[in-house]
């Protein structure tokens, strides 16, 4: 089991060989994109939260206090005030009001409301969907992103082999120069073509640090953190695809799942829009608590302020009837996104298909080719051990030697390459057959 010193939440400096199960379980806690997943499955039960709180009693409370500067005056007929003939301007209202009312509301039937709590409820199901998707292709990164390193570290460990033989010829072929049993042309050859390794190397040893780095990046590790990959036998295959996975099952694919869940997400915004067609029945009431007064001591119990009451019980009833049109629209584009989901699924169908059959052909043919890449090795190693002794004993030019030994190379090289495909369709037949999480075990 790797260890790791957290600074926070995250590791900054290994302690411990970092094998590929460790490596999958520190990007499921640590990248980036599983973490802003499972925060969606959080904002996906909010969302649930608000939508119920649509079916539940509304409360709300406000008050005011008003000081009227210039209070209105309404006209009143004199004879009410003794003044027959005249028309008498009154103030029906006070320098100080105060108010403060509570009202409720309550809907009893909307369509809309009840639809939008079956929306939410499956929104957290799409979320935690997504979530899974997410965690499975992070695993299918960091696995393929592992053995990439893997393979490009022994593809470095072949070069170095090469290039601490060509050291040793370059050695013996400037001695034999030097007592004139060489010419002048091998030493130059011998120098180009170890420089040449030695080029390659560096491009190689470049590619190792940057595959490090996108290694770290899938796994939510800081960049800075030094890692210890412990050496791994990669030529562990299984002899058939079918030993990898079962038999394909889309239904339990969770990009199929998803997709599902969207066309379900998208019915209930047709059901929404179509409940728009529905009447909407609320229930009202309130409690309004009103004082008037000329002094702004409105709360002192002096008598200087009068206070009312009043409430009201209030049942609405909201019956759609023609607006244009607008609502049928709305409704004709919602059934139009079901039908496109619907033809997404078809294609994503389809397309997880293809991937799964892809990806059986792929480990079959890599099968072979690595026995045929495994024995085209052991041949090249045969030529060139019969090639340096003929060149040891003067039966062979160092071109031989040299096309030989590049022979060797390349073979190693195939057969290390061929290892890699193997484990890449490995990988994306798990992921295609939704069990990538098996390599956690």
């Amino acid at each position: 089991m790797v260890l790791f010193v957290l600074i926070g939440q995250k590791a900054t400096a290994q302690t411990g060989p970092l094998t590929l199960k460790d490596a999958l379980n520190y990007a499921l806690k640590y990248s980036e994109t599983v973490k802003k997943a499972r925060l969606d499955i959080e904002a996906g039960k909010a969302k649930t939260t608000e939508a119920r709180s649509q079916a539940l009693p509304q409360i709300t409370g406000s008050g005011s206090i008003s000081d009227n500067l210039i209070i209105q005056k309404t006209p009143l007929p004199g004879e009410i005030l003794g003044r027959p003939g005249e028309y008498v301007l009154v103030a029906f209202s006070q320098k100080y009001n105060t108010s403060a009312q509570v009202q409720l509301s309550q809907q009893l039937f909307n369509q809309s409301v009840f639809t939008g709590l079956k929306a939410a409820k499956a929104g957290e199901e799409y979320y935690n969907l997504a979530t899974g998707l997410s965690e499975e292709n992070i695993l299918q990164q960091v696995a393929a992103a592992y053995y990439q390193l893997l393979v490009t570290r022994e593809k470095m460990a072949v070069l170095d082999s090469n290039i601490n033989t060509l050291e040793k010829s370059q050695k013996i072929i400037t001695n034999q120069f030097s007592n004139g049993l060489a010419r002048k042309i091998d030493v130059d050859r011998i120098k180009v073509s170890l420089t040449n390794s030695q080029i390659q190397r560096l491009e190689l040893s470049n590619a190792l640090t940057q595959q490090e780095n996108l290694l770290k990046f899938y796994m939510g590790m800081p960049i800075e953190t030094k890692l210890d990959i412990p050496q791994t036998e990669l030529n562990k295959i299984a002899t058939s695809a079918s030993a990898l996975a079962e038999e394909l099952n889309i239904e339990n694919l969770k990009e199929y799942q998803l997709l599902r869940k969207q066309e379900q997400l998208l019915g209930y915004q047709r059901d929404a829009r179509k409940a728009e067609y529905i009447p909407k029945l609320s229930f009202n009431t309130n409690f309004l608590y009103t004082g008037f007064g000329n002094k702004f001591d409105m709360f002192k119990n002096d008598g200087s302020t009068l206070w009312a009451k009043a409430s009201a019980i209030t049942v609405n009833l909201s019956v759609p009837i023609f607006d244009g049109f607008a609502r049928r629209s709305r409704v004709k584009q919602a059934e139009i996104d079901v039908l496109k989901a619907r033809e997404d699924i078809r294609n994503t169908t389809q397309s997880l298909k293809m991937a799964n059959d892809n990806a059986r052909r792929q480990i079959e043919n890599s099968v072979k080719t690595i026995n045929e890449q495994k024995e085209n090795m052991r041949l090249a190693q045969e030529v060139y051990t019969s090639t340096q002794n003929n060149y040891n004993n003067g039966l062979a030019t160092l071109t031989d030697l040299l096309d030989a030994e590049n022979s060797l190379v390349t073979a190693q090289n195939s057969y290390t390459q061929a290892l890699l495909n193997y484990k890449l369709a490995e990988i994306q037949l798990l992921k295609s057959n939704g069990n990538i999480k098996s390599l956690l075990n």
